[in-house]
């Protein structure tokens, strides 16, 4: 998923966005961080995986990994927690479906994640069950419309379903 979300920002910059109050301007990040919201017995952390766009399949699986079991062994520095431009959390992991994820400051969007299960899906006409897995979006409206952000999570979705599209 890192992937398909980093490739979508590319194609949506304002997501991947900073919004500076005091300076009023909004600053555009040219670097791929992306929060994984991590749940642990001291309450929710999100561990920051750094440059996900320079970054292998399996580098960034084996990082996510130990990013996780630091945040729930409450080893985790603080520096592996910040500096993130957007962030991702998996509801679906608890057999959520739908939710409003909350945004992590100073960042622009997060990206909610809901169980993948077998739907309804009308297709031609014709109601049959298919893997579906919702996708949710929070963003910050003074920076990005919600246009745009439908736009993002169609890009996503498109990369899921056709991961041959991260090749590209």
């Amino acid at each position: 998923i890192l992937k398909a979300v980093t490739a979508a920002l590319k194609e949506y910059p304002s997501l991947n966005s900073e919004l500076d109050e005091e300076e009023g301007v909004i600053r555009l990040k040219n670097y791929y961080n992306i929060g994984i919201a991590v749940a642990t017995d001291a309450g929710l952390m999100v561990p920051v995986v750094k440059h996900v766009d320079q970054k292998g399949l399996l580098q960034l699986a084996d990082e996510i990994q130990e990013l996780a079991t630091k945040a729930r062994d409450r080893t985790i520095s603080r520096e592996e927690m910040q500096d993130g431009t957007l962030s991702i959390t998996n509801f679906g992991a608890f057999g959520g479906e739908y939710a409003t994820p909350i945004i992590n400051y100073p960042e622009t969007a997060i990206l909610g994640i809901g169980e993948l299960d077998e739907r309804a899906v009308a297709e031609d006409c014709a109601v049959r069950a298919a893997p579906t897995m919702p996708l949710s979006v929070s963003i910050d409206h003074r920076v990005v419309d919600g246009a745009e952000a439908a736009q993002f999570t169609n890009e996503v979705m498109d990369r899921l379903e056709s991961p041959e599209l991260l090749l590209l």
